[in-house]
Formats: structure tokens, C-alpha cells, sequence
């Protein structure tokens, strides 16, 4: 099955993932690691920085400064990226042994399609997700998209971290997405790193009126409602975070669909009450409707 037959068969079929209630023992096939792996939620940028250097643009700089930290902390042994860009109906997880590069973004120039991240995948470590939550899916029809190769370029350039990804499902509640990160959070003791990757604010129509008229300035409300996020996670008011439809009235303006804003329910999820979180990039937003705060949970 073709990638884009793939997406509308997982976007559109019609059959109901089971409950995440019958959990199955987990299999200790990986070893345990003497540290336990931090979580991330970071934000991917957009397609017009891929071709940007680190020393260029600080939010690359502040994601490679970070990869280096954790390579020469943690023995990584693979990264699992809950990506924005790999919207499903059920959750899948992409147990392919090789990567495909896919470039979800469309009427690029030419040299937008000619950057490669070389990774491998982990199929070893992601079929212990299945084991973990027995009703996710296994597959082969996908690879690492727009949310996550060209983040983890900076992160790991060199590519020597294999990597796989798991599927967001589109029309679950955010409650399932902040309990399936609950029921992942074994991985951190075998060496996985888990990324969320979104974007807090993400409202692409916005963004589109702004681009029309030629002004990216920040309509004005991106800051109150960052800082009102970093509020909430900063005193552990997830459940403020997991209803952000109704616990803050810029909510919906800032996330009206659900699949940039989700990923950061899985990281919360994995999130203990000793771990600390610390935020590696937080500038104030500068772009209208998008924020690229990200933060670390655990040590580093």
C-alpha cells in the first residue's frame, strides 16, 4: 500500500480502535538503563527554516546544543517522535527497519527537496510499544514527516540515533492522548527517548490572512496565552492543559485542530512529580498564531 492510500485509509476508515484499558504485561526485552530517559515536547519549526543553519537560527542552535547534552548523558537508544504531521484514525506505530523521508510540504523551491536525514528505524523498540498497549497498530506505511526529520537534524545530526514514530489519532479526546503517554512511560527506563512534537499555538488559517497581507507581526494574543501555558505546566495544572477548549477562551483560537497541540499531552503523560521541566527555547512568539516553546521533563 502506497504512503497516500495509507493516509486516507487511516484518516477515513471506519473501524474503532479498541479500549486502552486491557493493557498486557510488558515484555523485558529491552535492557534497563542506569538513568531514566528525560521526555520532550518541541516544536519542528516550519518548511521555510529547513535550509537555515543552527548558527543562523537559535531554536536549531537550542536543539542541537540539547542533542549533544543528552548523547553524552543517556545512552539513547532510540527516539519515538509523536509527530503533528502523521494524523491517523487509531494509533499506529511505524515499525519499518529503514526510514522513508517524507516531505509533506507542497510548492517549496526545488533545494527544499534535496535535504536528507539518513535514520534508521528501531523496530525492535517500537514493537514494545505494542506490547505496552496491545491496541496499537503496527505498520510499515509511513517514515519521519515534516514533524519530525527536519527537528531532529539538530538534534542528531549525525543520524546515529535510530528513530520510529507513533500516529496521532485525529478524533480521539485529549484525555486518550494524555493517558496513552501514562501507559508509554515504562520506555523512559529503556533508553527512549520520547518526543512530542506540535506546536502550542498553531491556527495555519491565521496565519494565511496575515501572509495575504504581507504582515507577520503576532496578532497580540500569542504572548497572554503562552505565558498562561508555561503558567500551567510550570504548577502542574495538566488537567487545565488537557481541557485547554474550556480552561482558557484563546484555547480554540490557538489550537483549532487538535494535531499540533496534542503532542504535548504525550509528554506531560510520561511527566512524574520529582521531574523537573525546563523550558530550552522560549522566546516570546514573533510570528502570528505560532509558538515555539519547548520544554524538557527530567533531568539532564
Amino acid at each position: 500500500m502506497d504512503r497516500k492510500a495509507f493516509l486516507r485509509k487511516s484518516v477515513l476508515g471506519v473501524a474503532a480502535m479498541s479500549t486502552l484499558g486491557s493493557l498486557k504485561a510488558f515484555t523485558d526485552t529491552l535492557p534497563i538503563q542506569g538513568k531514566r530517559m528525560p521526555v520532550l515536547f518541541t516544536s519542528h519549526g516550519n518548511p521555510m527554516d529547513i535550509l537555515m543553519t543552527k548558527e543562523e537560527r537559535p531554536f536549531w542552535n537550542g536543539l542541537y546544543e540539547l542533542g549533544r547534552n543528552l548523547q553524552s548523558t543517556y545512552d539513547v537508544k532510540a527516539a519515538l517522535v509523536v509527530s503533528a504531521h502523521w494524523c491517523t484514525r487509531g494509533t499506529f506505530v511505524n515499525v519499518s527497519p529503514q526510514q522513508e523521508q517524507i516531505f509533506d510540504y507542497y510548492g517549496f523551491p526545488d533545494e527544499y527537496y534535496k535535504v536528507y536525514y539518513n535514520a534508521t528505524g528501531a523496530p525492535d523498540i517500537a514493537h514494545e510499544v505494542k506490547r505496552l498497549v496491545p491496541s496499537i497498530t503496527e505498520t510499515t506505511d509511513w517514515g519521519l514527516d515534516h514533524g519530525a526529520w527536519p527537528m531532529l537534524m539538530h538534534l542528531f545530526p549525525n543520524a546515529n540515533v535510530p528513530v520510529f514514530q507513533l500516529s496521532i489519532d485525529y478524533y480521539a479526546k485529549p484525555e486518550y492522548h494524555f493517558e496513552l503517554g501514562k501507559q508509554l512511560k515504562a520506555l523512559r527506563n529503556k533508553g527512549v527517548l520520547i518526543i512530542g512534537s506540535g506546536s502550542l499555538i498553531h491556527n495555519l488559517k491565521l496565519v494565511g490572512e496575515k501572509m495575504r497581507k504581507n504582515d507577520m507581526t503576532p496578532f497580540g494574543w500569542e504572548a497572554d496565552y503562552d505565558a498562561w501555558l508555561k503558567k500551567q505546566i510550570d504548577e502542574r495544572n495538566f488537567e487545565n492543559i488537557i481541557n485547554y477548549e474550556q480552561s482558557n477562551k484563546l484555547g480554540k483560537l490557538a489550537a483549532p485542530t487538535p494535531d499540533h497541540y496534542v503532542p504535548v499531552l504525550y509528554s506531560l503523560g510520561m511527566t512524574d512529580n520529582k521531574d523537573d521541566i525546563r523550558y530550552f527555547y522560549e522566546d516570546p512568539p514573533s510570528l502570528p498564531a505560532f509558538s515555539e516553546r519547548s520544554f524538557i521533563v527530567g533531568q539532564v
